[in-house]
């Protein structure tokens, strides 16, 4: 499907090992009808050849910003102006921060002064220096400037450490590039987002939660970004990434997230409660560590009720957001999901089986299907950030129908 249909992309290759993906990424990307032309920096030599980026996009490569011939025409500039979109993958820290420093001391760099284009960056690099706070300094530059920042993923690096830093896939950087393009739904409106568990304290160590990764509602504050809406991700006690573009507001317990829910919820178009809050909180926290006693096989522990946030903001009176929840059930899924959506007067609720495995809690995938009070959709699975993608495509058909 030519999905990218007479775009001009200009590819800049930086000097990191992701930089091998970058003859996949351009296959893909002419694929769907792209048109490609390739900037590589002098260090990116070092890990794809030029010859092998000019095999894939079938244009020569330019790589010098002293090279006579090109610059007889000014090539530099008649690149700058070409490219409908500059997309920079790998991109490396060294890089980042010459742009971050409106450096022109190569091609690339040059380009990216040159050009009125709008601009995506692909960090790839060590956890250790993405996390490093100079580079967030320079990334959040980028950010201010406008240009759009695409990852970085997590997980095992070329030098064996794990964590974010991680070039997003080459079939990733398309969907960037397919989403920068598509139309944005959900412009001009506002979304706020729960995600992840609650921890609801014993003593001043001990805490009662559940598996809940938080991964599913922070693919729908990106998804929610992506689509042109102003996004707002309340979070519970998880280890990941900020999605790019989303502001994050990180709670604990139940009590806290219902309180920033209904401080936010009244000012916002959608409210999407992904969360998985404790039903239930210790009726009293003690003070001290509470300690073992010999001989007593038991501990007892009084538990009241949390307040039902999905359903305070359902049920508001004033400037009510359009509501959806989630159902996570071992059972009767169906049922159980229709019950919430009447009970809690819902607009719409995702429901999905997480006995099942490889889908729901800790998982990257899953798989729901949407009810609402007309009918119903199913979503097969998929990945957490495909399926956040359809659930925010149905609810902006529902609001503007």
């Amino acid at each position: 499907m030519q999905t990218l249909a007479g775009k001009k992309i200009l590819l800049g290759i930086g000097g990191g090992i992701a930089a091998y993906k970058c003859a996949d990424l351009t296959r893909r990307l002419i694929e769907r009808g792209a048109e490609v032309q390739v900037v590589m920096t002098k260090a990116a030599k070092e890990f794809i050849t030029p010859l092998t980026m000019q095999a894939v996009s079938g244009k020569p490569v330019s790589d010098s910003l002293l090279d006579p011939a090109a610059e007889a025409s000014m090539g530099h500039i008649e690149l700058a102006k070409w490219a409908d979109l500059i997309l920079i993958a790998p991109a490396t820290a060294d890089l980042i921060a010459r742009i971050a420093s409106g450096m022109g001391n190569d091609l690339l760099t040059t380009l990216v002064l040159a050009s009125d284009a709008p601009i995506a960056v692909s960090p790839a690099m060590n956890q250790q220096m993405y996390r490093n706070q100079a580079t967030q300094e320079n990334i959040a530059t980028l950010q201010r400037r406008g240009m759009h920042i695409w990852g970085p993923a997590s997980g095992e690096q070329a030098c064996g450490d794990i964590g974010p830093g991680r070039m997003l896939e080459p079939m990733q950087l398309v969907e960037e590039c397919e989403q920068f393009w598509a139309d944005k739904p959900l412009k001009g409106l506002s979304v706020l987002i729960t995600a992840g568990p609650t921890r609801e304290s014993i003593d001043p160590v001990r805490y009662i939660s559940n598996h809940s990764s938080g991964k599913m509602g922070f693919a729908l504050a990106q998804a929610a970004v992506q689509l042109g809406a102003s996004t707002n991700l309340v979070a519970g006690p998880v280890s990941l990434d900020t999605p790019v573009g989303a502001n994050r507001i990180d709670v604990a317990s139940a009590l806290e997230m219902y309180n920033t829910v209904m401080q936010y919820a009244p000012s916002h178009d959608i409210f999407i409660s992904c969360a998985a809050v404790a039903d239930y909180r210790p009726e009293s926290i003690a003070e001290q560590k509470i300690k073992k006693k010999d001989g007593n096989e038991h501990m007892t522990i009084t538990m009241v009720k949390n307040p039902d946030i999905v359903a305070s903001v359902a049920n508001m009176t004033d400037a009510r957001p359009y509501t959806v929840g989630f159902a996570a059930e071992t059972q009767d899924v169906a049922h159980y999901a229709r019950s919430k959506l009447s009970n809690k007067n819902l607009d719409m609720i995702c429901a999905n089986d997480v006995s099942i495995e490889g889908q729901g809690f800790n998982s990257n995938n899953n798989a729901v299907t949407l009810y609402w009070k007309e009918g119903e959709q199913s979503l097969t699975l998929a990945s957490k950030q495909k399926i956040a993608q359809q659930i925010l495509m149905c609810i902006a058909e529902k609001i503007s129908s």
